[in-house]
């Protein structure tokens, strides 16, 4: 059984033709990236409307479109860096908060159920979830409020060390913390491919068919 106390953050920005997945041009066009950005954000956000939580939020960079369903809350992002962002995301909220990103569309409700569990609660204070290209797709506190403020501020970001220093700052910050399952984030074409194959019948799967040309499969 799952805590309806949760508080679920997705961080992410608009899917703007130039502004995301950048990495994945070539192969594809700045507009066939965003098209594949604006699916993992589908795909993200339905698998976090699937949950029970007490608050479901897009903290969003940009403006949000058509693509975003009812029942989600949307919040600007803070200035400055993404460890600047995602600490203000978190300084937003008390009680048990998670945050996931954008570039893993493949997330399931399973992937994500050890950090609601009730028993999750009494036993850590923090989840983490490594990203294979060193950084993090997941990170959760029990207490926000208490968080010391260089928890995450300062963290290089986008670097392969990224996810090894944000755990260590949780670990030298005397927090409990458990691993979730580490995940592929898609960033190349190479990882799109791969993310597809896990979840075929998402809708990032389904435009990735319809952007690959047959030859190319």
């Amino acid at each position: 059984m799952t805590s309806p106390t949760t508080t679920l953050l997705v961080i992410a920005k608009e899917p703007v033709p130039g502004r995301v997945k950048t990495r994945l041009t070539p192969p594809f066009s700045p507009t066939e990236a965003a098209l594949l950005a604006e699916a993992a954000l589908a795909d993200t956000l339905r698998t976090v409307l699937a949950l029970p939580a007490r608050r479901r939020v897009l903290v969003l960079e940009g403006r949000p479109g058509p693509w975003l369903p009812p029942g989600i809350e949307v919040v600007p992002q803070g200035g400055g860096g993404l460890d600047e962002r995602i600490a203000a995301a978190f300084e937003s909220c008390t009680g048990p908060t998670l945050l996931v990103g954008m570039d893993t569309p493949q997330l399931t409700p399973a992937l994500l159920a050890p950090a609601l569990a009730p028993v999750g609660h009494g036993g850590y204070d923090a989840w983490f979830g490594p990203a294979d290209d060193g950084g993090f797709w997941a990170l959760g506190l029990a207490a926000p409020e208490s968080a010391p403020p260089d928890l995450i501020r300062g963290v290089p970001m986008s670097v392969p060390e990224t996810g090894a220093v944000q755990r260590r700052r949780l670990v030298d910050a005397g927090l409990t913390v458990r691993d979730l399952p580490p995940l592929r984030d898609v960033d190349s074409a190479a990882d799109a491919e791969y993310v597809a194959a896990l979840a075929p019948h998402g809708q990032f799967a389904a435009t990735l068919r319809r952007l690959t040309p047959v030859g190319a499969r």
